[in-house]
């Protein structure tokens, strides 16, 4: 499924009227219905129940007001307020107005203190609240009117349904104003948004329910360059591995990790490797380090490195070994818990520009080319980045406030800028290619900010490198499942080996998910 800037999502309105002859009102019907049946979902029956709507001047507005009849034809006790200028209200809103005074609705404009008072009153007594305030159209900063009401809503924490996303949120940034309305359920209209994704706007969507309101299939399908990582597309991640298979034919992975202090991240990354399939991993570490994980790793091989401290990889002889291993294996990871010690970053540099071998930088392979970001651009192969937000901020110099509210346009600038696949890891993943595409993923819980589960990630990415041309999103697909696997299981109490070991498990439910649609 494609996920729509604001702007895209206009366009395509404006195409299904003026090139399908697609009537504006009758996609504003759709879109009342839509919300109706949400409304009749959440509550059970919408027969005697009390609806507040609250409708801005545009066709948020309008999908409002033709949710409004629907509820009100199924017994609903509606209520309806209108906020905006007057002079701002589109064809198709007037005519849903004249539908609803026909039926003998009244619709309350509030603009007096007796308005905002009888509001008040109808908001005690709902049952739910139907948000067509804003809509996609905002961005910015509030109007007083706009958030006087939507901090009215918020206060009485009724359950709200928001059309489109939920009114102060931008719908291509997620950031908000002073305020934002706090749905229960947001229903999308034709695609998803970024802003249902991104923090903190994603906070306010709710359960998301995505609609394509009728609009023709052709499209919803143009050329929008951001792509949900959902089930559909994930399951034509993963091929089928065949009989014949064997340890080389599923993958050789390197894995340069470790310091003193921070063996779990190697660990970790090592085995996720493994958990994935991977045929042969061996990790390469401190030659101080070695005997923890000869004792700790019993799948995985080891490779000690000359060190330059105790615990500490730097230095000639360590670069040269890496580099005789990186040429009997097919993929290579430098960074989870390597140190940030000169001599380190200085020989992660020196490999990456020196391999011909597919790439995985985390960690603190990320923090050696902070300050050296061009350097990037030499890569004999196109490098995969696997920073959180603080490491990418970090390499893009840009302030991690100043970073997620442009976190899509941001990773695809870097991603073609240095030629590189960046995958942003925040509460939502964001995958950046080098040719302009945007991958989404929502997968994945809070109860993963926990330490090591980015290096599972990592790991996961890594083993994959071999098996599909696809490792950086089927990576991230399996990471989240496993990681909502764990969560079901662990909650707050999850740790990143809970993440690690439920990889099999996410894919099965990949391979399930194939056979069911085959």
């Amino acid at each position: 499924m494609k996920v729509a800037l604001a702007k895209q999502m206009h366009e395509i309105d404006k195409s299904a009227v003026e090139e399908y002859g697609l009537p504006e009102l009758s996609l504003m019907e759709s879109a009342g219905h839509r919300v109706f049946e949400a409304v009749k979902k959440i509550l059970g029956d919408t027969a005697q129940k009390s609806i507040c709507i609250l409708a801005g001047s545009g066709n948020n507005g309008g999908d409002a007001l033709a949710a409004a009849r629907y509820l009100s034809n199924a017994g609903a006790r509606v209520k309806i307020f209108l906020l905006g200028n007057k002079d701002h209200r589109t064809a198709s809103f007037n005519v849903q107005m004249k539908i609803l005074r026909g039926m003998g609705l009244e619709l309350q404009q509030l603009e007096s203190d007796r308005a905002w008072e009888r509001l008040q009153v109808t908001l005690r007594f709902s049952d739910a609240v139907v948000d067509g305030i804003l809509g996609t159209g905002f961005n910015g900063q509030l109007r007083p009117g706009a958030l006087r009401l939507i901090r009215l809503v918020n206060a009485t924490k009724k359950i709200v349904v928001s059309i489109d996303i939920p009114s102060g949120v931008d719908a291509d940034t997620g950031a908000i104003g002073e305020a934002a309305m706090n749905a229960v359920c947001t229903v999308a209209l034709g695609l998803p948004k970024v802003g249902h994704y991104v923090c903190p706007g994603a906070s306010f969507v709710g359960k998301l329910i995505v609609d394509n309101i009728g609009l023709p299939a052709d499209l919803l399908n143009e050329e929008i360059h951001q792509t949900l990582v959902d089930d559909e597309l994930a399951q034509t991640f993963l091929p089928n591995r065949p009989r014949d298979a064997h340890k080389g034919t599923c993958g050789r992975i390197l894995i340069v990790a470790g310091s003193r202090g921070m063996t779990g991240a190697a660990t970790l990354a090592a085995m996720s490797a493994m958990k994935v399939g991977a045929g042969l991993v061996t990790l390469a570490t401190p030659e101080s380090l070695n005997p923890i994980y000869e004792v700790k790793l019993t799948e995985v091989m080891t490779a000690p490195l000359d060190e330059v401290k105790i615990g500490i990889i730097g230095g000639d002889k360590a670069t040269e070994k890496i580099l005789n291993l990186a040429e009997k294996v097919d993929a290579i990871l430098l960074g989870p818990g390597l140190g940030r010690e000169h001599e380190t970053s200085e020989l992660v540099r020196k490999v990456v520009a020196t391999v011909d071998k597919p790439l995985i930088l985390d960690a603190d392979a990320i923090y050696a080319f902070n300050g050296h970001a061009d350097e990037l651009k030499t890569c004999k192969q196109i490098p995969i980045l696997t920073p959180h937000l603080g490491e990418l901020s970090a390499l893009l110099d840009i302030p991690v406030d100043k970073l997620r509210p442009a976190l899509v346009p941001e990773v695809r600038r870097a991603a073609q800028a240095y030629r590189a696949v960046i995958v942003a890891k925040c509460e939502t993943t964001v995958i950046g290619y080098p040719n302009g595409e945007i991958f989404i993923s929502p997968l994945g819980n809070s109860a993963m900010a926990s330490g090591g589960c980015g290096d599972v990630l990592s790991g996961a990415i890594a083993g994959l490198m071999k098996q599909t041309p696809f490792a950086p999103l089927t990576g991230v697909w399996l990471h989240g499942t496993a990681g909502n696997f764990a969560a079901d299981e662990n909650a707050e109490g999850l740790i990143a080996t809970d993440v690690m070991n439920h990889l099999p498990a996410a894919i099965k439910k990949l391979r399930a998910i194939g056979y069911q649609n085959s």
